[in-house]
């Protein structure tokens, strides 16, 4: 399925920028750079992958998110503003030396078939523990959530929302975004959430 998507694509690096498909991200571009590679993407087929970068300069995870620009507007003092949808995601394959200001990148879909062809089987009882659990963790965090508005998108589009809101870790989201299937995700998640309120638990005993 992943002959739709382009094997060479832009890569915007951003740390702690987690991305998945069926998701919005919207996108503040004002460097010079990304600037360019905006400018490109909008005039050519709209793509762009956006991916962690690491600790390292220069070091990038192998695992990111293909997104069409769907939205973009121009903005007085030289900004784009742009939306980015979520359409799958990939692994690096290799880096492409190239004359641009902006990397570029060799990618493969084929790890995250779900992604393509969007025949995503959330199971209920997943789904279910992993709202409950949100709902503590995020209290826990202080974060206010419209939950009735969340629960107007599809399921598999509140999972990812979650994750991508979520306070977890840049490690640990990066786990998430790299499990190919939707429920084990949503396990995961579960699983990283229960061991934050069990060690915040633990911290407020001790201190107790």
């Amino acid at each position: 399925m992943s002959e739709k998507f382009p094997n060479k694509i832009p890569i915007f690096p951003l740390r702690s920028a987690i991305f998945f498909p069926e998701t919005n991200l919207p996108l503040n571009i004002f460097e010079p750079r990304y600037l360019k590679m905006v400018e490109k993407a909008i005039k050519g087929n709209g793509f762009l992958g956006m991916i962690q970068s690491k600790e390292i300069d220069g070091d990038v995870f192998n695992v990111g998110c293909l997104g069409k620009i769907n939205e973009h507007k121009r903005t007085d003092d030289g900004r784009i503003l742009i939306n980015l949808y979520g359409v799958s995601r990939f692994k690096i394959d290799k880096e492409i030396n190239n004359d641009e200001a902006f990397r570029e990148f060799l990618v493969k879909y084929d790890f995250f078939k779900e992604d393509a062809n969007k025949k995503y089987l959330v199971e209920n009882n997943v789904f279910d523990k992993l709202i409950v659990i949100s709902k503590k963790i995020f209290e826990k965090q202080g974060m206010n959530l419209n939950w009735f508005e969340l629960s107007k998108l599809k399921k598999v589009q509140q999972i990812y929302t979650l994750v991508m809101i979520s306070p977890f870790s840049v490690s640990e989201k990066q786990k998430l975004l790299e499990i190919p299937e939707i429920n084990e995700i949503a396990k995961t998640f579960v699983e990283i959430a229960n061991f934050a309120l069990f060690e915040n638990s633990n911290d407020e005993s001790s201190i107790q």
